[in-house]
């Protein structure tokens, strides 16, 4: 019987969005790969340090200890980096390192892995390379730019996955965003007052949201999902945004209706595993606090 991730979470993953591999970078940035290959084999019994996405990975992979059976096991990370094969061994032992069970990846040498997303299924893509991620998300896939230099997850609830995304364009369409570009905050409530019955399209991680709260229904008494909504909408141009989670029958744990305030302190004491924004500015701002990814998408990134 073949394998099959049919029916999995499923997240793709690059080298160093995982692990801590900033100073080995440094070296790849000079165009200069066989100098690469050589300080990553070198380096080969030396387990990489976590990286920023580390703590979401280890959290989400430990979903699948209910089950002994792999098929049953409802989460799957592969590796989907553009480092070379050789510098995938140091990749893959240092996972075997920390107990994560990773047994699947892709090493391009350089090259953009994203196509092999489509037949992964992949949930979410994390990665630090922006053109990777824009690709990703044109092709449907929920994909965020890993900012490297953004704080690490704290250790406060080890049996909790916490994520926090914005609303526009990342849960939903920037349909209203586009409004508050064009015309100010005024028009933007108003659009949202007198749409408030009428549920927003879809962003691109709606289907993230989605397969997370499948994830936690379907459950393990060890480990649960908390979400949280953490957008610069406020009152009235709340309620069309709490409407639209309830038409898709979504629940998220909290909503942050901030006003433009920034984000980055509110996302301190929420201490997400990782945080999902469509603008640079309020990526900046949670960066210092929490681990955090831009979403190339929407009116903001054209």
């Amino acid at each position: 019987m073949s394998a099959s991730l049919n029916g999995k979470l499923v997240v793709a993953i690059s080298s160093r969005a995982l692990f801590d591999f900033e100073q080995e970078n440094e070296v790849f940035e000079q165009n200069d790969d066989r100098a690469y290959m050589a300080l990553q084999l070198q380096r080969l019994d030396l387990p990489a340090e976590p990286g920023v996405a580390f703590s979401l990975v280890k959290k989400l992979l430990a979903f699948n200890q209910a089950s002994a059976d792999p098929l049953a096991q409802p989460v799957e990370v592969v590796i989907l980096s553009r480092n070379d094969p050789v510098s995938g061994m140091r990749v893959f032992r240092s996972a075997q390192h920390y107990g994560l069970p990773i047994q699947r990846g892709s090493f391009t040498r350089g090259q953009s892995p994203w196509r092999y997303l489509k037949p992964l299924h992949a949930n979410l893509f994390l990665s630090t390379h922006l053109s990777d991620v824009r690709a990703a998300l044109e092709a449907g896939v929920p994909a965020a730019q890993v900012y490297p230099q953004s704080a690490h997850a704290g250790d406060a609830y080890p049996f909790e996955v916490r994520i926090a995304f914005d609303g526009d364009a990342v849960l939903f369409s920037d349909e209203a965003e586009r409004v508050y570009q064009s015309e100010g905050l005024s028009a933007f409530q108003k659009h949202e007052q007198d749409k408030a019955q009428q549920p927003l399209l879809a962003g691109p991680f709606k289907p993230l949201l989605a397969a997370l709260q499948r994830l936690q229904k379907e459950g393990t008494p060890n480990m649960r999902i908390r979400t949280a909504l953490v957008t610069a909408r406020s009152a009235p141009a709340h309620e069309r945004a709490i409407r639209t989670l309830m038409d898709w029958n979504i629940e998220v744990d909290e909503a942050m209706f901030l006003g433009g305030l920034p984000k980055g302190e509110f996302l301190r004491e929420f201490e997400p595993d990782f945080f999902f924004d469509d603008q640079t500015g309020h990526v900046d701002s949670a960066s210092r606090h929490v681990p955090s990814g831009h979403v190339a998408s929407g009116v903001s990134n054209d």
